[in-house]
């Protein structure tokens, strides 16, 4: 496995031992959550994480240890964009992002829709999020 750099530097542009250039991804995503399926505290895809500032009393893996960084490089990422930038999915990083909030190392807040309910039948907002995963993909 080869490690990518960053240009003009010789340091590992990715200090995660669970990518490769040519291979992806070397490890089964859930091996990062231990083979666990459920998290311990119910998250939303739109529920909004930060980091607490408390470090973690248990040794992290380096899930672990990125999901913390990217939520406390932002003032809120939501679980979603976490999933999304790690490449994980979701259900992995809410079981992640659980442990974090059981160490105290970050906290989540359930979103709030306006006038306290969503309609899941809104096919403008439907459509919002069809369009942007087009592009994305």
């Amino acid at each position: 496995m080869r490690a990518r750099t960053a240009p003009g530097r010789g340091a590992p542009r990715d200090a995660s031992p669970w990518l490769d250039d040519s291979a992806g991804r070397v490890m089964r995503p859930y091996t990062a959550s231990g083979g666990r399926t459920r998290p311990a505290v119910a998250l939303d895809l739109l529920s909004l994480v930060t980091a607490t500032g408390v470090r973690p009393r248990a040794a992290l893996g380096a899930e672990h240890t990125l999901a913390l960084r990217l939520c406390a490089g932002a003032a809120a990422v939501t679980v979603a964009e976490v999933a999304g930038q790690l490449r994980l999915p979701a259900v992995v990083v809410k079981v992640l992002l659980s442990d974090l909030m059981e160490s105290g190392a970050v906290m989540a807040q359930a979103p709030r829709f306006p006038g306290g309910s969503f309609a899941a039948d809104d096919l403008s907002l439907l459509r919002a999020v069809l369009d942007g995963l087009r592009r994305r993909l």
